[in-house]
């Protein structure tokens, strides 16, 4: 499903609205499904569901795309009648898979397949019941454990979405989202993560980059992890300076354009700005110029200022003109 549908059906169609600290933690599942036997009918049958509902995300995801454009036009549908469009579209996806589950009322992949369905349209609640169904029913598929610690992790208890991350690790050590994930929760929740895990909290914050360290070795060109990472640190007090700007470094070396580039800048030179390399800080400002930043800039540009000059900044020098020379003098 693509952002702009996922956006648009949190608003229109939503039942729980997520607690706001929970929009750090990711929702992908890393569900991969295996490779199935599709000698088998309810095999052949599920994979067709899942075709099907894949393709009344698309067509949702069109309508949405459109009625903005014949909106900025002024015509389109009003919110009411696209909101209406999108939950008949969706409620022939949801009525095939609870006839697909009626008639297969333990087939664990289709309750998983159910269960993403159902997150994509903001039926949480829904969500974590056949994700539980599907856990009962074959314990041992890792995104089932990785999505529940989602839900405790949004939800509580905390300490049950640490105990749902172990599993999904346990069961396949080599996804990097489970880690990002996992190490996002320990963070945000450093009181659960101390009493959970026997630590003080600076051993939480080094618990929390442990997993990320482990994200980034499976992952190691994601430049959103990496800066996701990086930014981190700005929570931690003491600041790790050393570490912090390590962690931009790296989002550096792997940002594929510049906007991503620029965006590094403005943190090197928040980071810089606080422990008072000032001339740093303004050669990282100096070298992002596009208008998104703009107000990001100017604002840590005053700072830079102030912090640099206090209430008596220098003076701009006026620019120099140029001196005509003296006419030459004609040789008697």
């Amino acid at each position: 499903m693509s952002t702009l549908l996922s956006a648009i059906l949190g608003t229109l169609v939503a039942t729980n609205t997520p607690a706001a600290i929970s929009n750090f933690v990711e929702k992908t599942t890393g569900f991969s499904v295996p490779v199935r036997n599709l000698n088998d009918p309810a095999a052949r049958e599920l994979a067709m569901l899942e075709q099907q509902d894949d393709a009344a995300m698309e067509e949702i995801d069109r309508w949405i795309t459109d009625n903005r454009r014949f909106a900025a036009e002024g015509a389109g549908l009003s919110d009411e009648e696209l909101n209406r469009k999108i939950l008949a579209r969706l409620d022939v996806v949801r009525r095939a898979y609870e006839d697909f589950l009626t008639r297969h009322p333990d087939h664990a992949e289709a309750h998983v397949a159910y269960a993403s369905f159902l997150a994509d349209i903001g039926d949480e609640e829904g969500e974590v019941q056949h994700l539980e169904k599907a856990a009962r029913i074959n314990p041992d598929i890792p995104a089932v454990w990785n999505n529940l610690a989602n839900h405790f992790g949004h939800r509580g208890p905390v300490k049950r979405a640490f105990a749902c991350y172990e599993k999904a690790i346990a069961l396949n050590p080599n996804e990097p989202i489970y880690y990002h994930n996992f190490g996002t929760t320990v963070y945000l929740f450093r009181k659960d993560a101390r009493e959970y895990f026997s630590i003080n909290e600076q051993q939480v914050f080094d618990k929390a980059f442990e997993l990320y360290s482990n994200a980034m070795r499976l992952d190691p060109s994601n430049f959103l992890l990496a800066s996701d990472i990086a930014q981190t640190y700005y929570g931690i007090k003491p600041l790790r300076t050393n570490d912090a700007l390590l962690a931009w470094t790296n989002a550096m070396a792997l940002a594929s354009d510049d906007i991503e580039r620029e965006g590094v800048h403005i943190h090197f030179a928040r980071i810089k700005l606080g422990i008072g390399r000032f001339d740093e800080a303004r050669a990282h400002l100096d070298a992002v110029s596009n208008p998104i930043y703009a107000d990001l800039k100017r604002r840590l540009l005053r700072n830079l200022n102030e912090k640099e000059y206090g209430t008596n900044p220098p003076p701009v020098e006026p620019a120099k003109t140029a001196v005509e020379p003296p006419p030459a003098r004609g040789v008697d």
